[in-house]
């Protein structure tokens, strides 16, 4: 939120996450896509270009993008205006990249706000932040009627009323309320426990309304169904009032003791309400000096307990809801933004002074170029219930070449790493990879151990036994579901394909097909996955692919074969993944130079990117075929770049894995766009003199990995920017490009 002097105006800057958009209000001027890092700096330069005097940031580890919400700070960095940061969860014991985050965000921070006691201190002592920068204010509420309000209106008149509020989610402790009341039951046969609101939309998305059923089920089972009822809707303001007015009791039972801030708590003590809560830090702040009751997490019974003889006793609840009142008039919205317009207040007059200002980075030249929006609209029109099509007459799918397992299994990947980052709704990037996953494993043949390739239109395969790069890389994909997928029945679905897979990858004779598998088991180490099946398998096949290149290695040709063909990167990136993998210098030593020769192979005169060409590729001692140019050599070069990149930390491989993806964005010798933005598909190379138009699987998935790679290369970037410079070439030494 930015605010504007005179009279505080505000505009917003709002979060979106995984894929979503919302009908927001006029004031919303500008949304960040949680996971796109690209968003957060054109955020930075939306703000410095208008006329901000403050910005308001409220902070979550849960709303931003990155590890542990790293993203904001590209927009942070780059703002020139002060910054008052309010602090909605603060850790005592965070983890490394929560600390760095949280430790930044307050050095750029010109003010810290936190809405209790015991937060301060935890940035005091914990964070080491200065005292003086911390400013206390509550959590803000509106003004609710604390009394008044007719039960009929609810339809509960005559009933002892118990509530909770807020989004439901495992963690809010409801279940602990519900086994209580049997037990209150007893002594108020008509009680009733009022639970409102929509289930968490992150809960939703990935568990369904699994929570809510199993406390609707947990009622039904301890026969107090009569005694509960739920609302599962959001509330308005007003609506919420009048709950909070029919309520005898209010209970949050949460089962996290570290939480720091409760906007639901808040609001039960400003409407003076009598509450009941586990002892989380917030509330034993908030309900301090008898203004409410602590039960300890997961005790039905000391719930049960508190809420009988609250129920039962109307001079001691009818004094600490007294209690509970005045305590909130602090918390009432009028004296919360009295201090917030302090606050920023003291954030201009602090920001004048330089020092105040040393961390942040200003708007740089030379920043990176933003990256193209995921856009798979083409992928979708491609895909059927079947899985992808192969191939497109320009963007129109054609259904007579069929489907194939190397685009399914390429588009697997894809999907995998989009649901990952959360850069689509979550139920549509889920829907593809299970179909995906699906065609994948009907492709699997259990009684010879192989994979077939071909599938028509008509449903027929093909053939009985597909090429070993398309085994490979169905090896590939699935790893990346085990090392990569949040959903537990595709992990399991992968791992025993890949268990079943595994040995006959030990027959394969192309290096290729030797590197999908590498890549394959390396993405499955993510989860830890590797065991004594597949450890011997990585093994082996690093062996061999090491060997090959110590046979056909010379000191002009230092590559794995007599010829660059197609998909030659991979080679080389699956080198540098099995040494980091199999903590090999060797390994890691001959994917840095193949790469670093390789890239220089495909560089053109005029400094463009040029893969080797498909029509005649690269025999050693003879001349590179300059065409036909595919994006998959684009693809593989951005990735295997990305690996070298992680590995050493070297610049040297970002601005190459830049080369190449700007390829995509018509740095080629045509000076044409392969990617189609208008359709979000990608064009099937490049000839001599005219781009293909065709927009088949191969291309537009080639695009799209290439992009997620670039992502998290620019994410590596942005973390390490102050020291990065991306114009100077390292010195030449053992195994550096």
């Amino acid at each position: 939120m930015l605010m504007r002097q005179p009279g505080l105006d505000a505009i917003v800057v709002a979060m979106n996450d995984g894929g979503h958009r919302h009908a927001y209000p006029e004031c919303v001027r500008f949304e960040i896509p949680d996971a796109d890092l690209s968003a957060y700096r054109r955020a930075a330069d939306f703000l410095n270009v208008n006329d901000v005097d403050v910005v308001s940031l409220q902070h979550e580890y849960g709303i931003f993008g990155g590890e542990s919400g790293a993203h904001v700070l590209a927009t942070l960095r780059a703002l020139r205006m002060p910054v008052v940061t309010t602090l909605h969860t603060i850790l005592s014991d965070p983890s490394p990249s929560q600390r760095r985050v949280l430790g930044e965000i307050c050095a750029v921070s010109d003010r810290v706000v936190v809405m209790s006691e015991q937060g301060r201190e935890l940035l005091v002592t914990g964070h080491k932040v200065p005292r003086a920068k911390i400013d206390l204010i509550h959590h803000g509420i509106p003004a609710l009627p604390a009394t008044g309000a007719s039960k009929s209106k609810l339809g509960v008149e005559g009933r002892p009323v118990m509530l909770t509020f807020g989004l439901l989610s495992p963690g809010k402790g409801i279940e602990y309320v519900i086994d209580a009341l049997p037990a209150i039951a007893r002594h108020f046969p008509d009680v009733l426990y009022l639970v409102v609101g929509a289930t968490h939309p992150h809960v939703r998305e990935r568990y369904g309304e699994t929570y809510r059923l199993m406390l609707e089920a947990r009622a039904l089972a301890l026969g107090v169904a009569d005694n509960v009822a739920f609302h599962d809707r959001f509330v308005s303001e007003a609506e919420l009032g009048q709950f909070l007015s029919a309520a005898d009791l209010y209970l949050t039972p949460y089962l996290n003791l570290e939480q720091i801030t409760s906007g639901t708590l808040a609001y039960a003590l400003g409407s003076g309400k009598a509450v009941i809560a586990t002892g989380y830090r917030y509330a034993r702040e908030l309900l301090a000096d008898e203004r409410g009751v602590i039960v300890p997490p997961r005790d039905a019974a000391a719930i049960a307990s508190a809420a009988v003889t609250l129920l039962s006793d109307d001079e001691r609840r009818t004094a600490i809801e007294r209690r509970a009142a005045a305590f909130g008039a602090t918390m009432a919205w009028p004296v919360v933004a009295d201090a917030y317009a302090a606050s920023f207040e003291s954030a201009r007059k602090g920001h004048a002074d330089a020092a105040g200002r040393t961390a942040r980075r200003s708007l740089a030249a030379g920043r990176p170029l933003a990256l193209p929006e995921l856009n798979l609209e083409h992928l979708r029109a491609l895909t059927d219930d079947t899985g992808v099509l192969q191939h497109a007459a320009f963007a129109v799918p054609r259904y007579e070449d069929g489907y194939c397992l190397d685009d399914n299994a390429r588009a697997l990947i894809l999907l995998t790493q989009v649901e990952e980052e959360r850069l689509e709704r979550p139920d549509m990037s889920r829907a593809l990879a299970t179909r995906y996953l699906a065609f994948v494993r009907y492709a699997f043949d259990p009684e010879s151990g192989h994979f077939r390739n071909f599938f028509s239109y008509s449903r027929q395969w093909m053939e009985s036994r597909g090429s070993e790069d398309s085994q490979g890389r169905a090896v590939w994909a699935l790893g990346t579901v085990v090392g990569r997928a949040h959903d537990a029945g595709r992990r399991a679905v992968a791992e025993r394909l890949l268990w079943a897979a595994l040995p006959t990858s030990l027959t394969f004779t192309s290096p290729r097909a030797w590197a999908y598998v590498l890549l394959g088991i390396a993405e499955a180490n993510r989860s830890r996955w590797v065991d004594d099946v597949a450890r011997p398998v990585a093994d082996a096949l690093a062996a061999r692919l090491l060997d090959a290149h110590a046979r056909s290695e010379d000191e002009h040709w230092p590559w794995f074969e007599d010829t660059l063909t197609y998909g030659n990167a991979r080679l080389s990136h699956a080198m540098l993944a099995a040494g980091s993998m199999l903590e090999s210098d060797v390994m890691t030593g001959v994917g840095l130079r193949s790469l670093a020769w390789l890239a220089t192979v495909q560089g053109a005169q005029d400094g463009v990117f040029a893969p080797v060409g498909t029509d005649g590729f690269y025999t050693r001692r003879n001349h590179k075929a300059s065409f036909d140019q595919q994006p998959i050599e684009a693809c593989g070069m951005v990735a295997a770049c990305a690996e070298a990149h992680r590995l050493t930390g070297h610049p040297v491989w970002i601005r190459r894995a830049r080369h190449a993806f700007d390829w995509f964005l018509g740095q080629n010798h045509l000076g044409a766009w392969v990617y189609d933005a208008s359709s979000g598909g990608c064009r099937d190379g490049l000839h001599h003199d005219r781009a293909n138009e065709n927009q088949g699987a191969e291309s537009t998935v080639s695009f799209w990995m290439a992009l997620m790679d670039m992502r998290r290369l620019e994410r590596s970037v942005d973390a390490a920017a102050d020291q990065l410079s991306l114009e100077v070439e390292p010195p030449k030494e053992a195994n550096q490009p």
